[in-house]
């Protein structure tokens, strides 16, 4: 049998598969987060009313700091890092509290309160041990089902043309994403070896291919790139204000739970275990490192990729060598923004037919660690109420308009926080019965009605 250090299988944690294997799998996770860590950045620069070269820097720092963020959880640092395979970089789960903080106080003061929101998570992850009894998978489960749900409207956007798009809805933009779709369905169903697992990387290049055919690939960006730039260490500068510093503690302490669920995700749904308290602990004092560390680079707050999640979970492609050259490639692309620009090409109905699915594959998995707990009364309420509640604010948002801002921003920018404060609170307060201890309260409630 093959020793951890000389497997070269992508299904062996420490395999190194040949180069050549390994890079369309990379490129597959490239693909799944790159507009993600590139979309939060653009958002932001608008928000905060910045200049197009720090803008640029914004979207550059992004990318380094996704590919540093991810290597830490791959490699490790003393206990920085879960040593699981995942993808982390500047997530979406942020953005509604950074558009508010930065419309406010501006790209320095989103930064200044980062620094307070990364060891609010590296706190987290110190009692871990602690705390981790608080979020069976009852708890982990809802979240993670919550955060496979709300990504939906995400993938269709993407079909439909992108947010803002001109030709939005257009029969072009649902024939691209279609056929990428049924191509990544083709070749991971009837596709053999190596190509089955590359399935999500020939649905993009199929749909790639095709949008050129109809001239919506667009290389102005990549004119317009420098071909290299250098990060310096305080180009924003820091500011503090305590309402932007309560903001993002709050959310980044909530974040932890969406990290909590995605690392249970990978080892349940890529790796056929639970996930261990060592993981968890490491994941989330990486994450709040890496956040923490990006406040004085321009690096916005990370946070786990649930779309990597679902493609892990789906391939079974557990390699770190595989994740690693994804990470490394974010900071090339960093540093050569020209080489990142080209990634960004990718047409909205490419990304939406490849990502569908994988969304769809992060929902299951929260079914899955939902079913490692039985399903008792005390758990279906617990999962039930948390998903009524959570999607039904998503689905309404404007329910919440008379709140207090700063809990309209809490609760209102991702289902993710609703469904995580629901299941952990409901957790806590309900006595905890099982199947049997229902059976036979329901058979002595019976007795006493027949007498």
């Amino acid at each position: 049998m093959k020793t951890p250090q000389t497997s070269r299988s992508v299904f062996d944690f420490y395999g190194k598969p040949p180069f050549a294997k390994a890079l369309p799998l990379s490129l597959q996770h490239i693909l799944a987060m790159i507009m993600g860590a590139v979309t939060v950045p653009i958002i932001v620069s608008g928000a905060a009313n910045v200049s197009p070269e720090e803008k640029m820097l914004l979207i550059q720092m992004s990318l380094i700091f996704s590919g540093v963020s991810t290597l830490i959880q791959l490699y490790t640092i003393g206990k920085l890092g879960a040593k699981l395979p995942v993808i982390f970089g500047v997530g979406f789960a942020y953005v509604p509290t950074l558009v508010t903080v930065g419309a406010q106080y501006g790209v320095s003061g989103i930064l200044g309160a980062q620094i307070f929101g990364g060891i609010a998570m590296m706190i987290v992850g110190l009692f871990t041990k602690k705390i981790r009894n608080f979020f069976p998978p009852v708890v982990a489960g809802t979240v993670v089902l919550v955060i496979g749900l709300s990504l939906y409207q995400i993938a269709i956007n993407y079909l439909a043309g992108g947010i803002g798009a001109s030709d939005y809805g257009a029969t072009t933009n649902w024939l691209i994403g279609g056929i990428t779709l049924i191509v990544v369905l083709l070749v991971s169903q009837f596709g053999k070896g190596f190509l089955k697992l590359a399935s999500i990387i020939c649905g993009i290049l199929a749909g790639y291919l095709l949008s050129m055919s109809f001239g919506k690939v667009d290389f102005a960006q990549v004119g317009e790139a420098p071909w290299f730039t250098a990060p310096m260490p305080l180009s924003f500068g820091l500011e503090f204000h305590t309402a932007a510093i309560i903001s993002m503690t709050v959310i980044c302490v909530i974040n932890s739970v969406q990290t909590i669920g995605d690392l249970s995700a990978t080892t349940v749904g890529g790796m056929n275990r639970e996930l261990e308290t060592r993981e968890l602990s490491g994941g989330l004092l990486g994450n709040g490192f890496s956040t923490a560390l990006g406040s004085f680079f321009g690096g916005l707050p990370t946070s786990s990729f649930s779309q990597n999640v679902g493609i892990v979970a789906m391939t079974k492609v557990i390699s770190r060598y595989v994740l690693a050259i994804a990470a490394i490639f974010m900071l090339i692309a960093g540093f050569i923004p020209k080489f990142g620009a080209i990634m960004t090409t990718i047409p909205f109905p490419v990304l939406g037919g490849a990502t569908i699915i994988v969304f769809g594959m992060i929902t299951m998995t929260g079914i899955q660690l939902l079913t490692k707990d039985e399903m008792s009364s005390r758990n279906v309420t617990i999962a039930s109420l948390s998903l009524a509640l959570s999607m039904g604010v998503y689905a309404v948002p404007g329910a919440i308009d008379q709140f207090p801002a700063i809990l309209k921003q809490v609760l209102g920018g991702s289902p993710i926080v609703i469904a995580a404060i629901v299941s952990f609170t409901l957790n806590l307060i309900l006595p905890r019965k099982t199947l049997a201890d229902e059976e036979q309260e329901r058979k002595e409630i019976e007795m006493k009605m027949n007498r």
